[in-house]
Order: C-alpha cells, then sequence, then structure tokens
C-alpha cells in the first residue's frame, strides 16, 4: 500500500500568500472523548482566495500508511483556548476514547494552476479511536506556543486516530482533476 505523508507549512496555513505554492493542511473540525474543540482560527480558503474558512488547527503534518486499519496520525497547531481543553483531555482517565474529525489538505497543481483537496475527509466526518502505542494513548499537547508563527498564538497538538469497526472514505488526489477514494476502516459484523 502506498503511504500518504503530507508536511504541510504552519506559516502558509496561518499566513496564506497566493504566490507561495506549498502544502497547507486545515484541520476542519475534531471531537475527543465528547470534548468538541472550537472552530476559532480563521484562515484563506486555498480554493477561494478571497474567501476565509474557519478551523480547529493549521495541520504541520498528516500521515496515513494507507492500509484500512493503520492510523492517520496529524500533527498540528490549535488555539490557546483549545490548547486548555486537550491539556484537560491528557490529564483525565478517559474511559471513551472516540474522535470525530474533519480535514482538508491542499496542494497546487502546477498544471492548472490552482489548489486543490490532495487528501481529505470530504463532505462527511471521519468516526475513530486514540491510537494506542504501549497502552499510553497518542494525544500530546505542548504546553509552549509554537515559534514558527507567533500571532496568533497557536500550540502544537499531536493525535493519533484509528478507525472505528466501519468502511469510511477518505479522499485522494494527485492533481486538480486526477482524483480517487480510498478506504479506512473495516466493517466488522454486528457493529
Amino acid at each position: 500500500m502506498a503511504q500518504l505523508n503530507f508536511d504541510c507549512s504552519i506559516r502558509q496555513g496561518f499566513n496564506f500568500e497566493k504566490d507561495r505554492q506549498v502544502l497547507v493542511g486545515h484541520l476542519v473540525s475534531i471531537t475527543i472523548a465528547g470534548q468538541a474543540l472550537t472552530a476559532d482560527i480563521t484562515l484563506t480558503d486555498p480554493l477561494d482566495y478571497g474567501s476565509t474558512v474557519t478551523a480547529v488547527a493549521v495541520i504541520s503534518g498528516i500521515h496515513w500508511q494507507g492500509d484500512y486499519a493503520d492510523p492517520v496520525n496529524i500533527a498540528c497547531n490549535v488555539s490557546n483556548e483549545n490548547q486548555k481543553q486537550v491539556a484537560l483531555l491528557t490529564h483525565k482517565d478517559l474511559s471513551k476514547n472516540d474522535v470525530v474529525f474533519a480535514f482538508n489538505v491542499y496542494a497546487y497543481d502546477q498544471n492548472a494552476k490552482v489548489y486543490y483537496k490532495a487528501f481529505s475527509s470530504g463532505d462527511n466526518s471521519l468516526n475513530g479511536l486514540i491510537y494506542k502505542t504501549g497502552g499510553d494513548l497518542s494525544l500530546q499537547i505542548s504546553p509552549d506556543p509554537d515559534n514558527e508563527v507567533v500571532s496568533p498564538l497557536n500550540y502544537p497538538m499531536y493525535i493519533g486516530i484509528m478507525p472505528q469497526q466501519s468502511a469510511q472514505t477518505i479522499n485522494v488526489a494527485v492533481s486538480n482533476t486526477d482524483k480517487f477514494v480510498k478506504t479506512w476502516g473495516v466493517s466488522v459484523s454486528g457493529s
């Protein structure tokens, strides 16, 4: 299976420059263990330079090995308010660790001269669980703000998300016109 790795520009995400054609990622929404983070960051929409979108975070990196059961790993930067919410979650004994999230990663098509969604949850949110490594949940938040972009104040966050027991779709594209869908998760009888 082909891996999907997208290293996105935090600087371009927060301060979009039309003439820079680098990867940009938005964590559109995320609910972790029943706690919805607020989409409180206003960003330029790469698909429509004159418009804005709101997001929970600017993605710095997103990685998926590409197999049905592989986790989606997201590194991103969240607002001060969302940093507090995630910090609280990391100190709690989470009896439920479900995650509902939506994201878009934008790449630039050099031939068409437009941005397009290269990796996306599409119009639907994805349902997963916080991935565990060695018994620990893959959820981290920095207590210190990131110094790459100092305004607005933002904090690095990391989460690994494995799929719930249902077949879901992730949209992938290699250009503005060359698109396909991959399955994330496996349906299990009785679930």
